[in-house]
């Protein structure tokens, strides 16, 4: 898929302390990339910091929702802005360092011949730093409940590095995505297996966050646990 139109989007909430340096190192990686930043009002002043680059960066785009809305919501709104203006391409990451930009090229060429390009902690060579113990054993074991309730072919569903073909994300309908939290993660990828998409896994390394604090909290696992539930019990 030579000379794709690629955004790499990345949904915020205070992260001022990281995004300067990230969307440096992007931009680096893919210097043909644009990058949208989807900010949720953040107190701490990403979206004004972001609007003030933007001005003298063609590459970045800004898009303000006027509260803290949720990581799905978000890259929805992501996936929406990326059909409009008809890229190729989208690369979903965090905004806060635990995704190394250095795989960015890796994901985009997985999409040459697969739909889906998943970043993965748990294929082969994949691998988490800065996690402990019971974290380790919570994510897989989420991760393993996701793979026996909806089959879905790949190891790692709860990692938000990823890259899609628009063609795919074309073949399914948004408005049937009712996650507005992290457990979106889980039902996109069901609706794209559904519809016939290949997936892959990339192996890359988790680390955790440099800067602020994070944003997942028990009611993401529970909202996540509900969705598992709704999609295998009512397939909707």
């Amino acid at each position: 898929m030579s000379r794709s139109r690629v955004l790499v989007a990345l949904a915020t909430y205070n992260e001022l302390g990281n995004l300067p340096s990230l969307i440096d190192e992007v931009q680096r990686v893919l210097p043909e990339a644009d990058v949208l930043v989807v900010d949720d009002n953040s107190p701490d002043g990403t979206g004004t910091w972001c609007d003030e680059r933007a001005k003298t960066d063609s590459r970045l785009k800004c898009l303000h929702r006027p509260g803290k809305l949720g990581l799905g919501s978000a890259t929805l709104d992501a996936i929406r802005f990326t059909l409009d203006e008809q890229y190729d391409v989208l690369v979903t990451m965090d905004a806060d360092w635990s995704h190394d930009p250095q795989y960015l090229t890796a994901l985009v060429a997985a999409t040459e011949s697969a739909d889906v390009a998943l970043g993965s902690r748990y294929c082969e060579r994949g691998a988490i730093e800065g996690w402990p113990v019971a974290r380790r054993i919570v994510s897989r074991g989420m991760n393993w409940l996701s793979r026996l309730t909806l089959r879905l072919p790949v190891r790692d569903s709860s990692g938000a590095f990823r890259a899609y073909r628009l063609a795919a994300l074309k073949k399914i309908d948004l408005e049937r995505i009712r996650s507005t939290g992290y457990s979106y993660l889980e039902e996109i990828l069901w609706h794209l297996n559904r519809s016939g998409a290949e997936l892959v896994e990339v192996p890359i390394t988790f680390r955790e966050r440099r800067a602020g604090r994070s944003k997942v909290s028990a009611r993401e696992a529970v909202d996540k646990i509900s969705t598992l539930l709704r999609l295998c019990i009512f397939r909707q």
